[in-house]
């Protein structure tokens, strides 16, 4: 039961207390680059989270986190002149959760890796289709951004990772989660008892992608112009998957701990100069194949294999000590 409560509660409240003391926190405040780079990291939390929601109970593994993230771009690209950042990430979430319904009630009924190259193919779809859009109605390429202070995005995005966080513990404790895990489980058996198997992928779809249309709206904001190229980059579907692997599927904590080490350790290969900087996608592939071969369950799975084994020694201890007292 403690580790339980430990693994699904008090590992990602504890994160979540570190970051409000972080945000609040005078020297990072005034430091714009460590502002950004928090930034970045909270919003590869916020997709590799909300891509759990989804993926993990259901097992439908979807790759369509860099449309729904390309959708919030293009959203902030279009509104982020005449509203307020919140509002603008709002309308974000809104149209990627419409974009979610409509591609959940044509493709949810495909099942296994035919599901995943179809939400693969949305990516490219999306591309392509706003590419042909811009050139043949706007008569241009790609927009201007309408920049918005670190602090800003940083605090947008740090709310809307705690609603996320909420949102993911109540769904994992609902009847609405129990469903996807029976859906995941076995999807024919959870018909035959009466469960709306599509209708409970699509909403736990469109959540999903609400708050990654979301984070993308605050993202929009680091680039001053922005194309079909950028905001649609395959790389954004991808990432999320790989980060809640490395962290483990089991738990809240996993995504959270795995986002934040592998978000840093890009973010540090970015800004490093000369051949690191430039190769940093070949050193980031690299250790991620190395933890996926070693960490099988992830940083979580690990922490939790070291806490059994610590207990076992500690108990084989106290029977030892025990068995000599008796002696």
């Amino acid at each position: 039961m403690k580790q339980k409560f430990l693994k699904t509660y008090l590992l990602p409240l504890a994160g979540v207390v570190l970051a409000v003391l972080l945000a609040l926190s005078p020297s990072f405040v005034s430091s714009r680059y460590y502002v950004a780079q928090m930034g970045s990291i909270l919003a590869f939390v916020v997709m590799a989270l909300s891509w759990t929601i989804f993926s993990t109970p259901t097992g439908y593994i979807s790759l369509a986190s860099a449309a729904f993230y390309g959708a919030g771009i293009y959203t902030a690209a279009l509104l982020g002149e005449y509203m307020p950042l919140p509002f603008v990430m709002l309308i974000a979430g809104l149209i990627s959760a419409l974009i979610a319904l409509i591609v959940g009630c044509i493709t949810l009924r495909l099942r296994g890796v035919y599901f995943t190259i179809f939400t693969f193919g949305l990516v490219e779809l999306l591309k392509n289709a706003t590419l042909w859009a811009e050139i043949r109605i706007s008569h241009i390429r790609g927009r201007f951004v309408v920049a918005v202070e670190s602090i800003v995005v940083f605090y947008c995005i740090f709310v809307l990772l705690v609603l996320l966080v909420a949102a993911a513990y109540l769904i994992r404790r609902s009847r609405f989660g129990m469903a996807l895990v029976s859906i995941g489980e076995s999807e024919d058996a959870a018909a035959h008892i009466g469960i709306n198997t599509t209708l409970y992928k699509i909403l736990a779809f469109m959540i999903s992608s609400f708050s990654i249309g979301a984070v993308g709206a605050a993202m929009a904001t680091r680039f001053n112009y922005i194309d079909p190229q950028i905001a649609f980059d395959a790389t954004n579907s991808f990432m999320p998957v790989l980060m809640a692997i490395f962290g483990g599927t089991s738990s809240l904590a996993g995504p959270i701990a795995g986002a934040v080490v592998l978000a840093w350790l890009r973010e540090t290969l970015i800004t490093q100069p000369g051949a690191v900087g430039k190769s940093y996608m070949l050193i980031f592939g690299a250790f991620m194949v190395i933890a996926i071969l070693f960490l099988p369950r992830g940083l979580i799975g690990l922490f939790q294999d070291i806490y059994r084994k610590l207990k076992l020694k500690k108990t084989e201890g106290d029977h030892a000590n025990t068995a000599s007292k008796r002696t």
